[in-house]
């Protein structure tokens, strides 16, 4: 009785946040409702969560008597439980609203350390008052404007999963990929890579120091060549190639590919021969800087893996 008054009220029963890369429950409603269907759903929760880093930024399932809608942005996801005839400018303008709450209460340096599930449970207090919000519609008409929400849907409406593309309950699951207007087809040859550390990006912007000196000399050598100072143009060729080497290895610290771990130990090859070819060119030191910086940047892309499957948290 209390489940089919839910469906015929129009509402947003639940919500949560969690962790697009492995699936961590970062924070959730804390007042689920204990209907059949309604937990039938939270399993849907639990295989969506595994599926996140496979899945375009905003998707939607529908279940039968209710929907699951969600958004992810910049690794984390907002995802919720509404009655399938809950208006879909309202609920996914609701997640929007978890969202930037989300990212203007915690830094992404936060969410990407967390190890507990539900370590920030405390989110749950604007959770549920949004929620009484969005339930609510005379509290809205003066409070948000619907209008960009409605043009933004309508312009890239959310993609539609499917049963047969979330898998079975107990979680064995094929891969898919998932043809998406706006999203390209996500496969595993372009899985999302775990969310870039510090010292990868100290990594990244000292292999672009290496490119641009590797240039900047190169160039050098091109004009005593020209001046006819004797220059060997085999000194040319590996500069050139040192610059080559060193941006490869930007793209493959940012990029995932097929084979990433053996290209990044042969551009590092490359960047030593490179150096070694032009030992007389420079002093020890200068050898040493940028053999050290390829040795770092090959060690940061071997340690930035692609996401891998999700735990099985209790979402």
């Amino acid at each position: 009785m209390r489940s089919s008054l839910l469906v015929e009220m129009s509402m947003i029963l639940s919500a949560s946040v969690i962790r697009v890369r492995d699936g961590l429950p970062l924070s959730a409603s804390t007042d689920y409702e204990q209907g059949t269907g309604v937990q039938e759903c939270r399993k849907y929760f639990k295989m969506l969560s595994r599926k996140l880093a496979q899945l375009p930024d905003r998707c939607t399932l529908k279940t039968g008597r209710y929907n699951i809608n969600f958004i992810s942005s910049m690794g984390v996801s907002y995802m919720m439980l509404c009655t399938e005839n809950y208006p879909n400018v309202l609920a996914f303008s609701f997640l929007d609203e978890l969202q930037k709450e989300f990212i203007t209460t915690y830094n992404m340096m936060k969410t990407n350390t967390a190890v507990r599930p539900y370590c920030f449970i405390e989110f749950d207090n604007f959770i549920q008052r949004t929620k009484q919000r969005y339930n609510n519609p005379r509290s809205l008409s003066t409070k948000i404007n619907l209008s960009d929400m409605q043009m933004e849907i309508k312009l890239r409406p959310p993609y539609q999963i499917s049963m047969g593309e979330l898998g079975s309950a107990n979680g064995v699951t094929s891969a898919f990929s998932v043809d998406y207007k706006g999203a390209g087809k996500i496969s595993s040859a372009h899985q999302r890579l775990e969310p870039a550390t510090l010292s990868g990006i100290v990594a990244f912007i000292l292999s672009l120091l290496c490119a641009a000196l590797n240039l900047i000399r190169g160039f050098h050598a091109i004009e005593s060549l020209l001046q006819s100072d004797g220059e060997d143009f085999n000194y040319i060729v590996a500069f050139f190639l040192g610059t080559a080497a060193c941006l490869y290895q930007c793209y493959l610290l940012v990029y995932y590919t097929s084979w990433r771990n053996v290209k990044s130990f042969l551009t590092f090859g490359l960047i030593c021969l490179c150096n070694m070819y032009l030992y007389e060119l420079r002093n020890l030191w200068q050898l040493f800087f940028h053999v050290t910086v390829g040795a770092f940047v090959t060690l940061q892309i071997w340690l930035r893996q692609a996401q891998g499957k999700a735990p099985d948290y209790d979402v």
